[in-house]
């Protein structure tokens, strides 16, 4: 048994930017699956929304939060978020990170406009933010002495009150399959947090890391936490669409700074789907193209800035245009082809303004949480500051609890498992269930497609169920565990919600219901005390 002040499951924005702001005085742990810079935060390239220029207010991006998310937002978190951006910021900026200057700003830095806001308020590091800010922290992280660092490692399960028959103990900790060793770990913790982030790889198609696979939604609900909103995934609407290019996202930015989208034989479309053509809210241009795809039978469209000067697409896309030139595409002069693609979660698990879930002990940060800022479409660059925020309002709760005393656990029992047999079936199974997510759970829904992924799932968790229960745990076991029963959540949610709102579009109910209500799950009693 290894013990901790606080056990931080996941290695992004989310989990790091926490692990800093508590390391002075407690010992911190950070869980994560490969290392520490491999993360759904490090992908990511446009920047962080904030209210940063003059001719900006507070008002403006709140607003503009509550238009992308189509009434579902919960307006007090939504004010808390967005209140507290600059201050994020500047806490950046404090660690280290060197966000893109601009010299004719009275700021002094570079703010970029994307869909859906109202004015240039998004901070960036070039188009590679994410990677950027990432770096900055893991460096501090790795140095910093009161934060002990497992990689190649992924959390199993969460170790609850009523695994130990005291569910007045809420979370004191997790099981933790050490990848490499290929044996399981015991950490106890009086506050475990999951910062796990998405989901993305339960569809065929994302621009989500591999690490993507619902761990912390499925052990949360597995230990009996609320989930929201599971029904609203938002599909990024351009990844770029090559062979040889695997979930490479083109930034919003590109739309932002003039780029627009094109047919194969030049014709602009956007217009024609909303007044706001490319700077429409995500979950618009995304349906838009895959409405033209179907239409005209394409594989892809296309977004063109060439009409931009060549040192101007260099120097505000220098990785894009790199990554595209290394597969023959000068964005200069040609075209990206690109399509949607799975790209961010907007619900997850529930929690409170300190991010606290249902379950004492158990905090839930950054893409894993179902926060209610996002409501039925993350508004662009929302997502970090997500993570930035919560980090802090969860520190602040933690830093002011009161002492736990934890009992003594018991280890991971092995004794009535074997080594596997066939793995075959868990790469089998991986593969059904992301290309009937995608076929029948997508940009675009219906009831009988919803009903057949279900009953799909209910399959698959019946085999995987046995799986588990007969083998000894690994990598993929886990993920696949995870992945379906976040698969189960989305379909449950989508089925609940008889409207069209946000990123849940349905055929049979095109209409928008007169008030907007969450989805909110409860796990049956027996799982919760299971």
């Amino acid at each position: 048994m290894i013990d901790f002040d606080v056990l931080i499951l996941g290695s992004g924005l989310a989990g790091q930017s926490l692990a800093l702001r508590l390391a002075d005085t407690l010992r911190v742990a950070i869980i994560t699956k490969k290392t520490l810079e491999d993360s759904a935060s490090g992908w990511a390239q446009g920047g962080i929304a904030a209210v940063l220029d003059s001719t900006d207010s507070v008002e403006a991006h709140i607003q503009d939060t509550l238009t992308a998310g189509a009434g579902l937002c919960d307006p007090a978190v939504t004010c808390f978020v967005v209140e507290h951006g600059r201050q994020a910021i500047e806490w950046l900026i404090g660690q280290g990170v060197h966000f893109t200057r601009d010299t004719h700003s009275d700021l002094g830095y570079h703010l970029t406009r994307e869909g859906g806001h109202s004015h240039r308020r998004v901070i960036h590091v070039d188009d590679a933010t994410g990677a950027a800010v990432q770096e900055t922290l893991t460096d501090r992280v790795r140095r910093h002495p009161n934060i002990h660092t497992y990689e190649h490692h992924i959390a199993i399960d969460l170790i609850t009150g009523s695994r130990l028959e005291r569910s007045e103990l809420g979370c004191v900790g997790a099981y933790v399959l050490d990848i490499m060793a290929g044996h399981v770990r015991t950490f106890r913790a009086a506050q475990t947090v999951l910062a796990t982030g998405g989901s993305g790889k339960v569809y065929l198609y994302t621009t989500n890391p591999d690490t993507a696979t619902g761990d912390g939604i499925a052990m949360a609900w597995r230990a009996g936490c609320r989930v929201a909103d599971m029904e609203f995934v938002q599909f990024h609407p351009t990844c770029l669409y090559h062979p040889h290019a695997k979930s490479f996202l083109i930034s919003e930015a590109v739309r932002g700074e003039g780029g627009v989208l094109r047919l194969a034989d030049g014709t602009r479309f956007m217009p024609d789907h909303d007044p706001r053509a490319e700077l429409a809210p995500r979950d618009i241009v995304a349906r838009a193209i895959d409405f033209e795809m179907k239409k005209h039978g394409l594989d892809c469209v296309f977004l063109d800035i060439t009409h931009q000067p060549a040192a101007f697409i260099r120097e505000h896309f220098p990785n894009i245009h790199a990554h595209c030139l290394a597969l023959g595409i000068d964005i200069t002069r040609d075209p990206i082809p690109v399509v949607p693609a799975a790209h961010f979660s907007c619900g997850g698990v529930l929690t409170d303004l300190h991010a606290r879930t249902d379950l004492p002990g158990l905090y839930a940060i950054g893409e894993t949480a179902g926060t209610g800022l996002h409501g039925a479409n993350r508004l662009a660059s929302n997502s970090l500051l997500e993570c930035l925020v919560f980090a802090e309002a969860a520190a602040q709760d933690i830093l002011a609890a009161q002492p736990r005393r934890l009992p003594a656990i018991p280890p991971w029992d092995e004794s009535r498992v074997t080594d596997a047999d066939e793995e075959i079936v868990i790469a089998h199974n991986w593969d059904e269930l992301r290309r009937f997510m995608w076929d029948y759970v997508g940009i675009v829904r219906t009831n009988k497609r919803l009903e057949r992924a279900r009953h799909r799932i209910r399959l698959l968790e019946r085999e995987i169920d046995e799986y588990y229960a007969n083998f000894r745990v690994s990598n993929d076991l886990i993920e696949l565990r995870n992945l379906v029963l976040t698969a189960h959540l989305i379909v449950r949610s989508a089925q609940q919600r008889r409207e069209s709102r946000g990123l849940h579009y349905s055929r049979d109910y095109p209409q928008l219901l007169p008030k907007a209500r969450r989805t909110l799950l409860r796990p049956p009693r027996r799982l919760r005390n299971d």
